[in-house]
């Protein structure tokens, strides 16, 4: 009698999809989480794909479980928008996804997820700020402000994030990477594709720069107790 396949469960990564693990979050999945779900495939060639998109789903998904909520809030650090955020970081882990073959170290999966989000919260900063200007000049009302309040929780957090939002982009980047992830030097400059000097003279800057921000925010930081 022959060897009984075994049946994937929502208990094994190995069976299961990104898009999967995103229902049980409540997020709304991204369209291209569905490629490299694994099936059964007769022929040895399609057998052999499977077992390649099969590595790159458990990735991914180990990706997903364990950095998800960290990106998104670093997402939203620099684009103060929560869904907006969201999306990027699915967009972000779609584009490991689809490169996994291609990454030639794939222990640095994680830094190069990192990298995408930020490329990609940068993009849409771009993208918005020419919507902006499309709508200033039709006269329309932007959006109400606090779209982020369930991701920031209080008061206080959403006046850092005020703050953070006058910085130059650059500044804005180096600090939410050092001190929401705590990455060190060496990991922001792989991150950001810069030197690690360029780190540390964007850190001394942006942060003599976000202190009178604060300073100036202080009445109702105070007040918030």
């Amino acid at each position: 009698m022959g060897a009984r396949r075994r049946q994937p469960n929502r208990r094994d990564p190995r069976g299961t999809s990104v898009t999967a693990y995103a229902a049980t979050a409540g997020i709304a999945p991204h369209p291209a989480w569905e490629i490299g779900v694994t099936d059964a495939r007769p022929d040895a060639q399609s057998n052999a794909e499977s077992n390649a998109g099969s590595d790159a789903d458990a990735a991914v998904e180990a990706l997903y479980l364990a950095h998800w909520d960290q990106l998104v809030r670093l997402s939203v650090l620099l684009v103060h928008d929560k869904g907006m955020a969201e999306e990027i970081v699915q967009d972000a882990l779609v584009a490991v996804h689809q490169k996994w073959d291609r990454l030639t170290d794939h222990h640095k999966a994680l830094a190069y997820l990192r990298q995408a989000v930020v490329n990609r919260s940068r993009s849409a900063l771009r993208h918005r700020g020419v919507v902006s200007r499309y709508l200033a000049r039709q006269h329309t009302p932007e959006s109400a402000p606090g779209a982020d309040q369930p991701v920031l929780g209080d008061s206080r957090r959403q006046m850092v994030l005020d703050a953070l939002q006058e910085l130059p982009r650059r500044q804005r980047e180096v600090l939410a990477l050092r001190y929401y992830l705590d990455l060190s030097e060496a990991e922001i400059a792989e991150t950001l594709g810069i030197s690690r000097g360029a780190v540390k003279s964007h850190a001394s800057r942006g942060g003599a720069a976000l202190r009178p921000i604060l300073e100036r925010l202080g009445p109702d930081l105070r007040a918030d107790g």
